[in-house]
């Protein structure tokens, strides 16, 4: 008789191994050594000390002091008072922050334990979002989430004080009631979701986009009328719009009406953060598009603190030899006639996680035009789509060899990352970051 484990159980079981690491980097990494930490605290304390919503202005971001600090270690001395370049972030985090900011006078570590809250929960949405679509297979959407939950930079990133954990968990929300919705036409959480993504972050507005997709997708299957497309139109983006509609007309009467989200004002202040346009004319463009490539992939998987800490080449050759394979097996499922025949409601969830993917790739790219951040954790809105691929992959290769070894060939890799994560914490980001 074949066992095969309860498939809820083993989701509980990655989600307790990834927050017990996600824990541990949230005790151990030093203060502050988690990018834009600082700037993202000082939104939570003006909002817990009842200043209001605070204003991006002049001053807010000075690069020389930022600079100090980053290369000094945030010494004691010297205060982070004065980075605020986070204030035009908008505001849904900080609102769930500021009670764990008043009922903890303001430490550290329970601020970045709900981050790791909200990782946790991100991934229980990756399993839905991933069992949704092959409702069958249930090792495919466990191996997805564990891609996920132990990339070492994710982790390092979901234990900061910062919006990125709650930015994915409202993504991975949506793009589930569009999945649902392409599916079967029931609507009734998309709005309440799309809301949650207006408030919270710029970079998951991607999947404003995949929500258009989607009401295009149910259209042509139903062959809807224009009248029907619009009611669909409204029911999704209206209440999400209405919830949103203060904060952006705060943000007009604040930064002006052509500047509704403040990345205008936030743009004009960073004076001092490199410039692509420099770049390009020091390195020309092979230099340029090189140094893009090689440092996304290295901070997609881990370089820690403020970019500061490289990890040997011989682990990034490892974590290149994985992403080929993953890479690799992904495109061989993708073109194998051999494989069952994907459904028309797969083929179009799919399409979904395509979108979203390519969505954010334009994002990380359109940013990387006018400032040089080759940070590859600006690809992790896309992290939902980046784990079903990875995980297709390697089911791929794991598919050809004898059933009785094919689940330790996934969990191989996967065991491989979490302890990653732990070795990456103690061998380098604490020594290295660690005044």
């Amino acid at each position: 008789m074949n066992f095969r484990p309860n498939p809820y159980l083993l989701l509980v079981a990655i989600v307790v191994v990834y927050v017990a690491i996600g824990v541990l980097y949230a005790a151990l990494t030093p203060t502050w050594q988690v990018p834009d930490e600082p700037a993202h605290y000082n939104y939570i304390r003006a909002l817990a000390e009842g200043r209001g919503f605070p204003v991006i202005e002049p001053g807010d971001y000075d690069q020389p002091y930022l600079g100090r600090l980053t290369t000094e270690d945030f010494p004691p001395e010297l205060s982070i008072q004065g980075l605020e370049y986070e204030d035009h972030q908008p505001p849904l985090y900080y609102l769930l922050a500021v009670p764990v900011y008043r009922l903890f006078d303001g430490a550290l570590l329970p601020l970045r334990l709900l981050s790791v809250l909200f990782g946790a929960g991100m991934l229980a949405l990756a399993f839905g979002v991933v069992r949704q679509i092959f409702p069958t297979w249930p090792e495919l959407a466990l191996t997805a989430v564990a891609c996920i939950a132990f990339i070492p930079q994710h982790v390092a990133m979901t234990a900061g004080v910062n919006n990125d954990a709650l930015a994915e968990l409202v993504v991975g929300g949506a793009l589930w009631m569009l999945v649902v919705y392409v599916q079967t036409g029931k609507n009734r959480w998309i709005a309440w979701w799309l809301a949650a993504v207006l408030l919270t972050k710029t970079t998951a507005y991607a999947v404003l986009g995949i929500a258009a997709l989607a009401l295009v997708i149910r259209w042509r299957q139903g062959g809807q009328t224009w009248k029907w497309v619009w009611g669909q139109g409204v029911r999704m983006f209206g209440p999400a719009l209405l919830l949103a509609a203060p904060w952006f007309v705060r943000n007009g009467l604040t930064y002006g009406w052509l500047d509704p989200l403040g990345l205008a004002r936030h743009n004009a202040v960073v004076e001092g953060q490199p410039r692509s346009v420099a770049w390009l004319a020091d390195y020309g463009w092979g230099g340029l598009v090189s140094r893009l490539v090689r440092t996304t992939f290295q901070s997609f998987w881990g370089q820690f603190g403020w970019m500061k800490v490289v990890l040997p080449t011989y682990i990034y050759l490892a974590l290149a030899l994985l992403t080929a394979l993953a890479v690799g097996g992904f495109l061989w499922w993708r073109f194998d006639r051999n494989r069952p025949e994907l459904t028309r409601p797969q083929r179009a969830s799919l399409g979904l996680l395509l979108g979203l993917f390519l969505l954010v790739l334009l994002q990380f790219l359109g940013y990387n035009l006018a400032f040089v951040q080759h940070q590859g954790r600006y690809l992790f809105p896309a992290l939902i789509p980046i784990g079903t691929a990875a995980a297709l992959g390697l089911h791929q290769w794991a598919s050809r060899l004898p059933s009785r070894w094919r689940g330790g060939a996934v969990a191989v890799p996967l065991a491989g990352l979490a302890a990653l994560d732990v070795y990456c914490l103690f061998k380098y980001v604490i020594p290295f970051l660690t005044r």
